[in-house]
């Protein structure tokens, strides 16, 4: 580790607090704790043909089969065959960083179209090309507000997603950064409370839409009162979504992320993802990650290059605006296929098929004696219900009957270990649907 230089007494520290005497212990000794049979790492020495055997009996502890109705970030779409068809080509699989432009043209172009795919879907100005993941997405778009108005306080609304928010106080816990988070009501953002905690102090405020709750709130009204305080409105957002409803640049927001797994990537025990990340004029040149622009040669010909910013923000730590702004750009190319493909109408019925059904499933659930609503407000396609036992259990229960069934609550907000989040895309079927509301009420009831 040539850059973060680590003690004796920093290693010892690091293994006492995961449980490991050395390294070796770490790396060849390690076992797998929790629910599932413990094993052991491969062992040196191995052939290709036992180790591929060996990866093989691990991987089929897995669930990889079961009814997905989870969400809370990450959504089981259908993905057209046609999207890893492309992809998987090799000028794409294996293409070189874009900064040579004349060797680059392909890319580039590639990385134009999905800038302009993402301005579109989102109502925004400008994209970059990508970043890491939905959640680091946040904190680039948290740092921009910063840079943008030179102050150092965040304001976030705790309908954020509790996920993006643990990665926003991981990434600030040693910068100059104070982050003030803004409990939520049941279901829905508390603006009122969340124009109380602006001060002239403010750089930016963070909000979901919809809410991490699935609650679909418009901050038309919001984001103007946050422009009359001075600060910049930030939006996390789901990009199926807006094929139905507002988009966060009909309401004005300065700066735009999602989490872009929805667009044609497979869910893959956390990635790779997508990071998504798009502004207005105002913010342009203060956004990090690569942008690319349309130009013409001296012959008139259309080229493509990397515009507005200097090759250093990339490559020189203290000139760049961010270090983690990692560019995920065979993710990017898979979005833009997947939104070429399904194209605009087709998104828009993935979109109503997923409201639909989510609808649907919502009322089978509270048809069962026990189930109760949290919240009646408008919702896209996750919605959260409250069971008259602790929801972890159901989910483990369901497991095994062969549902994923959503997220408890409980994990993130220890006050409501009794309610779920669940999630349903228009990949669920109405058998599915009753198959796992007959299920679901089996266990609380038999």
């Amino acid at each position: 580790m040539p850059y973060v230089a680590n003690t004796e007494q920093d290693v010892k520290e690091m293994l006492q607090v995961i449980g490991c005497k050395n390294l070796d212990e770490l790396w060849i000794k390690a076992e797998v704790k929790g629910p599932y049979p413990q094993f052991k790492y491969m062992p040196q020495a191995k052939s290709e043909f036992e180790v591929i055997k060996h990866i093989r009996e691990l991987a089929k502890k897995n669930k990889t089969e079961l009814v997905n109705f989870v969400g809370a970030g990450y959504y089981d779409h259908f993905i057209p065959a046609v999207v890893s068809e492309v992809t998987s080509r090799s000028e794409f699989y294996t293409a070189y960083t874009p900064y040579q432009p004349e060797a680059s043209q392909g890319t580039l172009q590639a990385i134009y179209e999905y800038q302009s795919a993402i301005c579109r879907l989102l109502g925004m100005s400008v994209s970059n090309a990508s970043l890491y993941d939905g959640g680091t997405a946040v904190f680039e778009a948290m740092m921009l507000g910063c840079r943008v108005t030179k102050k150092r306080r965040a304001v976030i609304s705790g309908a954020v997603s509790p996920i993006f928010r643990e990665m926003l106080r991981c990434y600030s816990s040693n910068l100059s950064v104070e982050l003030v988070e803004v409990p939520n009501t049941e279901v829905e953002s508390s603006i009122s409370s969340l124009l109380d905690a602006i001060n002239d102090k403010t750089a930016c405020v963070i909000v979901q839409y919809p809410n991490f709750f699935g609650v679909v709130e418009d901050w038309t009204d919001f984001v103007q009162e946050v422009h009359k305080k001075g600060a910049i409105a930030i939006c996390s957002t789901y990009p199926t979504s807006l094929a139905m409803i507002k988009t966060p640049g009909e309401m004005g927001f300065d700066v735009v992320t999602a989490e872009g797994q929805c667009l044609g990537i497979p869910l893959s025990f956390g990635g790779p993802y997508l990071g998504i990340m798009a502004c207005n004029d105002k913010c342009m040149r203060k956004m990090p990650g690569r942008i690319c622009g349309q130009t013409v040669d001296k012959d008139g010909k259309i080229g493509y290059v990397l515009t507005i910013q200097a090759r250093e923000q990339h490559i020189r730590r203290q000139d760049a605006m961010s270090n983690i702004c990692s560019n995920e750009n065979l993710c990017a190319l898979t979005a833009l296929v997947y939104m070429t493909v399904i194209g605009k109408e087709g998104l828009r019925q993935i979109a109503k098929l997923c409201s639909s059904k989510a609808t649907y499933l919502r009322n089978l659930l509270l048809g069962i004696k026990g189930i109760e609503p949290v919240g009646d407000l408008p919702f896209f396609n996750e919605f959260v219900i409250k069971l008259p036992c602790d929801a972890s259990e159901i989910v483990q229960k369901l497991i095994d009957r062969g549902f994923a069934v959503g997220f408890p609550l409980g994990r993130y907000y220890p006050t409501r270990r009794d309610q779920m989040l669940i999630c349903v895309t228009e990949k669920r079927t109405k058998e599915e649907m009753k198959a796992l509301a007959n299920n679901m009420e089996a266990i609380l009831w038999n």
